[in-house]
């Protein structure tokens, strides 16, 4: 008799994602015997943000939600034997593991036993001097905010085998929030790159959340998806050899089928025979689906390759101010109007910004920066109409006369026009490079219960 697959479910793909669906999936693993439960919870700039929160607070710098994420679900986790495995560390995981075992006490539960994976951000003078080499001297020219390195699997991995029952890191991979619990449990190799390759992409389906249950899939007339406001969260099914099973969990919306499926496999994947991991080179050049059943859908035919010789790093720094400001135009004549409000702006603007203009309701998403699309549409009839003005410049200062002038509309411009809204905020631009593995000094330390 064959022996049960390995279960994980991932009740998150990013951060801000709803915080309920994490329910569903324990009660759904606890139902099945146990198993582990992920949370992704960071995107490329998630973890810049999280650091100049931990600037502005030593104790911050950790996903925002975590409480509420954990609150519902850490008793049943843990009295069920299902591990919890995230990202949510950001930039500060010892710090988020203060406030789990924090949680677990004032919940009157057990102290966990909570492992926390380090090494992902890069601060040392070698290893900066390494960036430099890579990226050359324009990164003398950038107002660092935070470089990290993309971590695999193996830290996880080594900390679940020393019976952790929570482990919380900051950046590493997204699938390798699977591949680790799968290594962990079954003992493969290092280099077994085959079932890696597996269960990486077991990983890839899971770590955007509700994407492969039908959310960013669904199209009302075209693709429709039953009860989506309650998607369920996915769970994969991993056997021994890697292979996997895709579900969701139990008595939730959403669906899981062929097609939500194939959407995942290729979301984000530039080339299907080499999906570049730290732990693996997947190869989905080959694979196939198979419906199984009611919300059920088998992946075969996935390969994998000797993982890179370099990880990943992303380096974000403060990249001047974004204003944007909005108006309102509606009746006749609105399109006119708006436009003659955003060429009142430019005009008493100058040279002094570039302005980017959207006629929301006539054209916004499908435009592009220069206005061209815009100035090469003739003007028409648009009777109900938000104006958005929006601009970038290093100071602050200048980049706010955009705002001055689109509130000033509200008499020195066209009729009519009604509910300004402005913002100005700080811009996080990144740029990414390679560099050794031997250059990272990554880990993981079991957090020491507290009294």
């Amino acid at each position: 008799m064959a022996a049960s697959p390995f279960l994980i479910g991932c009740a998150t793909g990013f951060s801000g994602d709803r915080t309920d669906g994490a329910h569903a999936v324990v009660q759904s693993l606890a139902a099945r015997g146990g198993g582990t439960l992920t949370f992704e919870t960071l995107a490329e700039r998630t973890l810049a943000l999280a650091q100049l929160a931990r600037n502005a607070d030593p104790d911050g710098g950790y996903e925002p939600l975590l409480e509420e994420l954990l609150a519902p679900v850490l008793g049943d986790c843990l009295r069920h034997g299902i591990r919890i495995v995230g990202n949510f560390g950001a930039a500060n995981p010892p710090a988020a593991a203060r406030c789990i075992a924090n949680l677990a006490r004032s919940q009157g539960l057990p102290a966990p036993r909570i492992a926390v994976v380090h090494g992902d951000a890069l601060t040392t003078p070698e290893q900066r001097a390494l960036l430099r080499e890579r990226l050359g001297p324009s990164l003398d020219e950038m107002d660092v905010v935070s470089a990290n390195v993309y971590l695999g699997a193996s830290e996880i991995a080594d900390a679940l085998r020393a019976d952790a029952q929570i482990v919380v890191a900051g950046r590493v991979a997204d699938p390798s929030l699977t591949v680790g619990p799968a290594l962990a449990h079954y003992g493969w190799a290092p280099d077994d790159w085959t079932r890696l390759g597996r269960a990486t992409m077991a990983g890839h389906m899971l770590e955007c959340g509700t994407q492969v249950t039908g959310g960013y899939f669904c199209v009302p007339g075209l693709k429709e998806v039953p009860d989506v406001h309650v998607a369920g969260y996915p769970i994969a099914e991993i056997d021994a050899d890697g292979g996997f099973v895709i579900g969701k969990a139990d008595h939730t919306g959403g669906a899981v089928d062929a097609r939500t499926v194939k959407e995942q496999l290729l979301y984000e994947v530039h080339d299907p025979s080499r999906y570049l991991t730290p732990d693996v080179v997947a190869d989905l050049s080959q694979a196939s689906v198979q419906v199984l059943g009611s919300d059920r859908v088998a992946v075969h035919g996935i390969a994998g390759h000797p993982r890179p010789d370099e990880l990943k790093v992303n380096v974000c720094y403060r990249g001047g101010w974004l204003a944007e400001a909005e108006i309102s135009y509606a009746g006749v004549q609105a399109e006119a109007r708006a436009r003659l409000a955003a060429d009142i702006v430019q005009r008493r603007l100058g040279s002094s910004l570039r302005v980017r203009t959207d006629l929301i309701g006539v054209l916004s998403i499908l435009g592009d920066d220069s206005g061209a699309m815009l100035g090469a549409r003739p003007a028409g009839a648009g009777r109900d109409v938000r104006l958005r003005l929006a601009a970038e410049h290093p100071e602050a200062r200048v980049a706010e006369r955009l705002l001055r002038e689109v509130t000033a509309l509200y008499t020195c411009g066209p009729a009519g026009g009604g509910g300004v809204r402005t913002a100005l905020r700080s811009r996080l631009n990144m740029v990414s490079c390679t560099i050794p593995r031997d250059a990272v000094l990554s880990g993981w330390t079991m957090m020491e219960p507290t009294a």
